[in-house]
């Protein structure tokens, strides 16, 4: 499924957000408090699964095509995350450049080892960077919320955001329960069809509101069991669970809502 981002673009708002992350981190009273979006987590926590989790994916980039992780992802080599804010800011620095200096080095294309083997995200350092934006896009919501001031995601990581969860995390293991579609629509633009069978989840694109559709006769998906529909922000905040689906504008069968957050596919 191709990007709705470029791989600059992909990187440059890895960098942008990691800054606003950091920036929130030092702007909390404390870094003991409680993240609300993550209930079991500290804002110390938090920075800590951050900056471990840059230099996993930064070692398994670099490492190229392989069929696990690599040694050094994670292991006891690792330093440990300190606890002092400005030294802890720093470590989360680095932990950033380690990953960008890997995909930088690596370029777009190249492989490596990825957990969703299944999907239709291709097992490759640029689709590594594309799900790495979401994670330091909503864990920067989860840190501005924590301080009292939540933010928006940026649109471009918004609307990409959906498509990436969608293509990303939907796998080809069998779905348990009737076929179904659950449509997902950006009020700011955009829609997706997720299908859901014995042949696993698939997601396509649907035509922008206002525009003919292309597909051949017979092949237009029409109405969904069920849909969802919101800012491409509040799309992204609900697919990842910091904000309830049912604050969304809900359609159809809801009972699929629940079924798909139940469902654990297998890897």
């Amino acid at each position: 499924m191709e990007n709705a981002l470029d791989f600059p673009a992909l990187l440059r708002l890895i960098e942008e957000r990691s800054i606003a992350f950091r920036d929130a981190v030092t702007a909390a009273p404390s870094l003991d408090v409680q993240v609300p979006t993550c209930p079991e987590w500290t804002l110390l926590d938090l920075v800590h699964h951050l900056g471990e989790v840059r230099r996993f994916w930064a070692a398994t980039v670099a490492a190229g095509p392989a069929g696990a992780p690599p040694p050094e992802a994670g292991g006891e080599d690792t330093p440990a995350a300190p606890r002092e804010r400005e030294a802890l800011s720093a470590w989360l620095a680095e932990s950033t450049e380690h990953l960008l200096g890997a995909l930088r080095e690596s370029g777009p294309d190249r492989g490596c080892w990825t957990w969703w083997g299944t999907s239709q995200s291709p097992r490759t350092a640029g689709a590594v960077a594309r799900h790495q934006l979401q994670e330091i896009a909503v864990h920067t919501y989860d840190a501005h919320l924590t301080l009292g001031l939540p933010q928006p995601l940026p649109d471009e990581v918004a609307f990409d955001g959906i498509d990436e969860f969608l293509s990303t995390c939907c796998t080809t293991s069998p779905w348990p329960h009737d076929p179904a579609t659950v449509g997902f629509h950006a009020t700011d633009g955009r829609s997706w069809r997720l299908s859901v069978s014995a042949e696993g989840a698939r997601v396509t694109r649907l035509p922008a509101a206002g525009t003919v559709s292309t597909a051949a006769p017979g092949e237009d998906p029409g109405p969904a069991d069920a849909s969802v529909r919101g800012t491409a922000g509040e799309l992204v905040l609900a697919l990842y669970g910091r904000v309830p689906l049912d604050s969304l504008e809900l359609d159809g069968d809801r009972r699929l809502f629940d079924l798909l957050q139940a469902w654990e596919p297998e890897e």
